[in-house]
């Protein structure tokens, strides 16, 4: 389990051994969530480390090859940032109690919707297409200029058009969502696939963030950031069936840390 409350810096995580994991400290970020989520629930330790959100983080670039975060590094193996060699990297190291299930047709569900949450212009993906667009100027080019908003929209393809197509396709996933979990809590079963705990219900946990954040006593979000959180574009909220975040409250409440140290 992780104990480390303090930040490493990246002299120290680079001479290190096991498990260090880049977070942007201070944010709950769903990506670096979901990733302190899956080393929590199977108990491995790890050194955290902070990246600097929308920052040129050099000191990462030159140890890990990425600016951005979460990135795990165990031992002298590759840095690894995609979400779910993330997730393939926690099941190698502890393979119990698995997040991954065994059954094709539930692993391949389980897949499906987690690369539609986590994966590019998934629901994540969009979310933060659509904060950016409230960050940016209206007027001229939006992507003019250094500041922290130009600094991701840059990163991560912002556009107006890609910005406008943003809400329909989070309402599709959380409909999506919502019919999944729906159906399993009316079959008797109280995850996302099957009848156990698996990745997508710890994804979720942390990405229901950029639907309603926790409380604060629960997450300390900055004030000035929990307001970006909050999704309220009518329609994408409506397709948000209440049982969303009441199962986002129980997975932490079961199997989760709280509060959420950031």
């Amino acid at each position: 389990m992780a104990t480390a409350t303090d930040y490493v810096d990246v002299d120290t995580a680079r001479n290190a051994r096991g498990l260090r994991l880049v977070l942007t400290r201070g944010v709950p970020g769903p990506w670096g969530e979901s990733a302190k989520g899956i080393f929590w629930v199977k108990r491995v330790p790890y050194l955290r480390v902070a990246q600097e959100g929308a920052g040129a983080n050099d000191e990462l670039v030159a140890w890990t090859g990425h600016a951005n975060a979460p990135v795990a590094v165990y031992d002298d193996e590759p840095p690894r940032s995609g979400w779910m060699d993330i997730l393939r990297l926690a099941e190698r190291i502890a393979p119990e109690p698995a997040l991954i299930p065994d059954a094709p047709t539930l692993r391949a569900t389980m897949f499906g919707f987690a690369n539609e949450l986590c994966g590019e212009m998934g629901f994540g993906w969009s979310r933060r297409l659509m904060m950016l667009d409230t960050m940016l100027p209206r007027a001229g080019d939006p992507l003019a200029g250094d500041g922290p908003a130009q600094t991701l929209a840059r990163r991560y393809g912002y556009s107006r058009a890609a910005a406008a197509q943003a809400p329909a396709r989070v309402a599709a996933i959380l409909g999506a969502l919502s019919s999944l979990l729906r159906d399993q809590y009316a079959a008797g079963h109280r995850f996302f696939v099957g009848d156990r705990l698996s990745a997508l219900d710890i994804y979720w946990a942390a990405f229901a963030a950029l639907v309603e954040p926790l409380p604060a006593g629960l997450c300390a979000t900055p004030e000035y950031i929990r307001p970006f959180y909050v999704l309220d574009d009518t329609g994408a909220r409506a397709a948000a069936d209440p049982l969303l975040l009441q199962h986002r409250d129980r997975i932490y409440n079961e199997h989760l840390e709280l509060p959420v140290r950031l």
